[in-house]
Formats: structure tokens, C-alpha cells, sequence
């Protein structure tokens, strides 16, 4: 049967909306400011086959709810609860991801599921903020909930709800998150509902089974097309897992691209770590971890603006095998191993896909971008209260074939800083600077966007803490493209007691009066530097996002005064050419790769297309 194409467009129109209102209603309910302020929770829709039906954003699953309890359990007024990561079918990385999922029915049955989840303050464990940089077992990192009912039949579960918030150090912001978001869902499943009886299940059905498979005839047509038939190779690594000293803990991906599909294979992905660094990736044959994913593939579209266009829901799902190395992985984690920093490994994800890609098509994909990190200060306020001010950073994302990287993005969708007005009004600390860290983004023709310097001064003794990585290893350049600056925290810096903290930290301790000063990591560049038009150069260090020097020394450019020295420049830059060895590599790891390299397993030989030569050198 043929779907009228304007009952499909108001459908899918309203499916946006839905959502939308979904998580603009816990934006503005919600007490904590991981959820309220800094935006780090999402909300999606799927249909009663558990296919996520909206693009906007990402979501965790409704497989683990509907494997605990069938649809024809379900009544109107539940709401389901769960944040255990291993029962989760991989939709939930660490255990502050808090989830709920919300049925609707039509007719007495259940037709589709309204669900949301988010990073809240603290759910228990060894340290505030429920994310213990040195954890080597899940039970240290807080309350476990596998999927149950939370409410039933509208009435809410008092016992389970008593029990979340007396394990959490911050129990009535946790309380009030929750109700945000089971109410919030309970009014997107009535609004569902309305578009059910508006138009009847088989026509609503009709349109869900449209807006998936539209989206997977897209992806085949526009995507999969631009990727030439063969085999290609990329690693990329995590470079500390907060207990074992720093080394690389590889994340490998073999992509084949077939006649119909991506076959995205990991294995050489280096064993669970002890630390907290390893992700539930291969449940569900990997259904999370393709949605997640494939918004990598989008770059590949013709343009900017038909990338921005395309929607990733359940469609993509079928253009993708996932083939994942037995259990005892990073990506294959055997209960109880930590997980609470698996972003080191789901973030770095992206980047090992964006990388193989480029090898594939000839560069013409972003270089490395940010990866998401954890700050905070935590201690008591002037009236004794305790206090937990935790932060989600973004940095630089890598320059693009056709323009420079972004600056202090966040890579998660509309997350945010917290706002300086909003912390200093409410945390013993003043915000002494917050911009763009000068010379951070990789050096390119196209630069890698910058990241944030931000500089806080603590008005009472308290405790800094932080979840991590790029800090060794910096965003990889592409195509010529050099790699960005990495992570830095320096306290007191040039005063008395200047130290450097490790990018794994629970308990740095700080006193009144210093200044914590954070520099979140810069996107790699593309294409060579030495062509970067001198006019774009001297417009960044007008605006101060290249130094003089960095001018100088990454580009060839010399200033005099205001402008640039065009004849000087001209024979530096011939100069810097001339001592080249002729054998660039497509991809720069910058200087802490090498720092690191003897640790290595294994020594690369950079092709731009085709199964890299991998050759043993080293065991760790």
C-alpha cells in the first residue's frame, strides 16, 4: 500500500516534535545542572518492533525493558526504570545514565515507546559523581538497577524511588530528575497517542515502516555508493585507563565495504582494561553501537547542507554487520569490569570509523575531532553544605576538506558548558576566564577548531576531579593535516605551588585562592599547512586564535607589525618544504603517540586504501 507523502511528512514531522517537547520539558523541570544546564540527556521514539524511528538525536534501547517485561504486561501509566549496563542490551554506558521508557497504546495494546535517559550528578559509589577514575569493579561505581517498573499504572514505586535517592550524595536533585523525566515521557506518550487516533494504527504503522525504510534507501543511495568495494584498516587507542601506568589500548576497526552493506569488524581490539575504560558494545548485535556510529557516515554526503539533512534512525541498521572478538574486550567487557569512562572508547570509536573512511576515500573525511571529558570541583559551601560541580568540556572538532574544524563543540548533541553566571551564583568559585585555547587546533590548510581555556579560582578549600583522555595522545591530523594540542589541567599555574594534575583524577586537592586552569583539546588540521592562504592566517591571529609564533613556526608565516611579511614568508615556507623527509604521512598522531610508542604492539604502514601491512614489533 502507498503512504500518502503528506500524512508521512505530518507524521514525521510530529515524531520531531514529540520528541522536542520531550527534552525541552525535562530541560526546564529537571533540578541537577548535568541535566538542567549542560543539556547531557536525550530522549527518542520507537515502534512497538523496538526500531528507533526519530534522527534528531540519539537514545539508549527498548530491548531490555521488553526482554524483562512483554508489551502484554505493559498497562497505561507505567514508566520502567534502568541503568545496569550489562542488562542494558549495550544502549547504557555507565551506570549516571539514569533511563526511563514510557509505553503507548492504541486499543488497549502497546504501539509504540516514548523514552529518556541522562548523566545525572551522583548515583552512588566510591566517589562524587559516581565515576572513580581507579575503579576495577562495577559494584564501585554506584547502584546498579536492572529494568523494573517504576511506576505502575500511574502509581509511582515509593520503595524504589527511597532507595535510588538514599545512595546518591545529592538525593533531592536526583528525585526531582526523575520525576522530570517520567512525566516528560508520560505527556510524549499522550501525545503519541493523539497521532494514533488521529489517523488510526494502520496508517501511523504505515508511515514508521516509511520514515525507516527511506532512510536506509538513502544511506544505500547517497552513502554507501561513495565508499569504493574493498577492505580498509584503521586503529586508534585510549592511552590510560586510570590503573595500569599509561599505554595504548588499541580500538581496531576492519571495514569491507559489500555489495549492500559495511561489515565493521573490531577485532585487534586490545583486551578489557582493569580500569573503567571498557563499553558494552556487542549486545543486540551491536544495534546501539550502529546508531551511534553511523552519523560518521553522513560525511560523506555531497554537501554540507544534504549531510545536516540526513536523519539516522533504524534504517541505518541494516546497512551495517558488526562482527565483535570473543568476550574480554574493550568492547566485549566481562561483568564486573568498570565502565564509568567508556567514553575513552565509544567517543574514540568515531574517530577509528572517520579514519578508515578517509583511508577509503582518499582523505575526504574530518581528522580527528574532541572527545567528551568530565571536571568538577567538589567540598562544602560557607554554610557547610556539600556541593558537586561537575562539567561536561567540549574542545575543538578536526579540520574538513573544504573548511576549518568547529571550536568548543560538544560532541554529544546540544550539550553545553555549564554558564559562568549560573556556577559563580551557585559554587564557591569565580570563573577568571573562559575562551578558545590560542594554537590549540591542529595546523592545516584547513585548521582544527580550538578548544576552551578555562580558568577557575576557588574561593574555599576543595577537591578537583576529571575523567579524561587525549591528554598524551592529541586529535590526528589528515592528508598533510597536523594533530591538535591535547588535554591539560595546571594548578596555580606560574604561582608557588604550580602542579600538574593527572587527566584521570578523583581528589586533586586545591586550596583557596588558586586557580585551576583546564585546556580541553583542539581538532586535528587537514591538508598541508604550508598552504594555507597567508590571509587566513594572519585573520586567525587577529582574532587571536593563532599566535604569532604558532603563525610562524606551524605555517611559515612571519608578521610584521599587523601584516604579513609576503617575501619572508614566501622563502620560510620554501625553506620548511625543503626539509621535509618526502614521505609525510596521511595521518599525523602528533608527539605523544611516539612518547608512547614502546609500549606498542604493533608498527603500521600507512596505505590510503587497502589492509594495512601490519607487522609484530613489541609486545606489551
Amino acid at each position: 500500500m502507498t503512504v500518502d507523502p503528506i500524512v508521512l511528512e505530518i507524521v514525521a514531522g510530529t515524531l520531531a516534535s514529540i520528541e522536542k517537547e520531550v527534552e525541552t520539558a525535562i530541560g526546564r523541570t529537571a533540578r541537577s545542572p548535568m541535566i538542567r544546564d549542560a543539556h547531557d540527556y536525550r530522549a527518542g521514539i520507537h515502534d512497538r518492533k523496538l526500531r528507533k524511528l526519530t534522527g534528531r538525536s540519539y537514545s539508549a534501547l527498548v530491548h531490555p525493558v521488553v526482554r524483562d517485561y512483554p508489551a502484554e504486561s505493559m498497562r497505561p501509566g507505567d514508566v520502567f526504570f534502568h541503568n545496569d549496563v550489562y542488562l542494558s542490551e549495550g544502549g547504557i554506558g555507565h551506570l549516571p545514565d539514569l533511563c526511563v521508557t514510557v509505553p503507548v497504546f492504541h486499543g488497549g495494546e502497546v504501539v509504540a515507546y516514548v523514552q529518556a535517559f541522562g548523566h545525572h550528578d551522583d548515583i552512588g559509589g566510591a566517589v562524587p559523581g559516581s565515576m572513580p577514575s581507579a575503579a576495577t569493579r562495577a559494584f564501585e561505581e554506584g547502584l546498579m538497577v536492572p529494568p523494573i517498573r517504576l511506576w505502575d499504572a500511574g502509581v509511582p514505586n515509593e520503595a524504589a524511588l527511597k532507595i535510588m535517592t538514599r545512595n546518591s550524595r545529592m538525593p533531592d536533585s536526583l528525585a526531582a530528575d526523575l520525576d522530570a523525566e517520567c512525566s516528560a515521557c508520560l505527556m510524549g506518550a499522550r501525545r503519541l497517542a493523539e497521532l494514533f487516533d488521529r489517523y488510526g494504527r494502520d496508517t501511523v504503522e504505515e508511515c514508521f515502516d516509511a520514515i525507516v525504510d527511506r532512510t536506509t534507501e538513502t544511506f544505500r543511495r547517497e552513502i554507501l555508493s561513495k565508499i569504493p568495494a574493498g577492505t580498509y584498516v584503521w586503529e586508534d587507542y585510549a592511552e590510560h585507563d586510570g590503573v595500569d601506568p599509561p599505554r595504548l589500548h588499541t580500538q581496531r576497526i576492519t571495514l569491507t565495504r559489500e555489495a549492500d552493506r559495511l561489515v565493521i569488524d573490531f577485532t585487534g581490539t586490545s583486551p578489557q582494561a582493569k580500569g573503567p575504560i571498557n563499553h558494552c558494545g556487542d549486545y543486540a548485535d551491536g544495534n546501539f553501537l550502529k546508531k551511534w556510529l553511523a552519523p560518521i557516515l553522513r560525511n560523506l554526503a555531497d554537501t554540507p547542507e544534504r549531510m545536516a539533512e540526513l536523519d539516522v534512525n533504524e534504517g541505518v541498521v541494516p546497512l551495517i554487520e558488526m562482527r565483535f572478538p570473543p568476550k574480554g574486550t574493550l568492547l566485549t567487557p566481562v561483568f564486573p569490569a568498570p565502565t564509568n569512562a567508556r567514553t575513552f572508547v565509544i567517543l574514540r570509536l568515531l574517530g577509528v570509523l572517520a579514519g578508515v573512511l578517509a583511508k577509503a576515500v582518499d582523505g575526504r573525511m574530518p581528522a580527528d575531532q574532541e572527545t567528551i571529558r568530565y571536571t568538577g570541583v567538589y567540598g562544602s559551601d560557607a554554610d557547610g553544605q556539600p556541593y558537586l560541580m561537575r562539567e561536561v568540556l567540549g574542545g575543538g572538532s578536526g579540520g574538513r576538506y573544504y573548511a576549518d574544524g568547529e571550536d568548543t563543540i560538544h560532541v554529544v548533541p546540544d550539550s553545553r558548558n555549564i554558564p559562568v553566571e549560573f556556577a559563580e551564583s551557585g559554587w564557591p568559585f569565580v570563573v577568571e576566564r573562559l575562551g578558545l585555547a590560542v594554537d590549540s587546533g591542529g595546523p592545516g590548510r584547513y585548521r582544527g577548531g580550538l578548544g576552551y581555556d578555562k580558568h577557575i579560582r576557588m574561593l574555599r578549600d576543595a577537591h578537583f576531579m576529571s575523567i579524561a583522555d587525549r591528554s598524551l595522545l592529541a586529535c590526528w591530523g589528515v592528508r598533510g593535516g597536523r594533530a591538535g594540542r591535547p588535554f591539560s589541567v595546571v594548578i596555580d599555574p606560574g604561582g608557588p605551588n604550580e602542579r600538574v594534575v593527572d587527566a584521570l583524577a578523583d581528589a586533586e586537592p586545591v586550596r583557596a585562592g588558586e586557580v585551576i586552569r583546564i585546556r580541553t583539546t583542539g581538532g586535528g588540521g587537514w591538508g598541508d599547512p604550508l598552504d594555507r592562504p597567508y590571509d587566513d592566517v594572519l585573520r586567525d591571529v587577529r582574532w587571536g586564535k593563532v599566535s604569532r609564533a604558532g603563525a610562524r613556526a606551524d605555517y611559515g608565516v612571519v608578521m610584521i607589525g599587523d601584516t604579513v611579511d609576503v617575501s619572508t614568508s614566501d622563502a620560510l615556507r620554501a625553506q620548511l618544504r625543503a626539509a621535509r623527509s618526502g614521505d609525510e604521512p596521511f595521518f599525523d598522531r602528533g608527539p605523544g603517540y611516539a612518547g608512547l610508542s614502546g609500549g606498542r604492539a604493533y608498527a603500521e604502514v600507512d596505505h590510503l586504501a587497502g589492509v594495512d601491512q601490519v607487522a609484530e614489533v613489541d609486545h606489551l
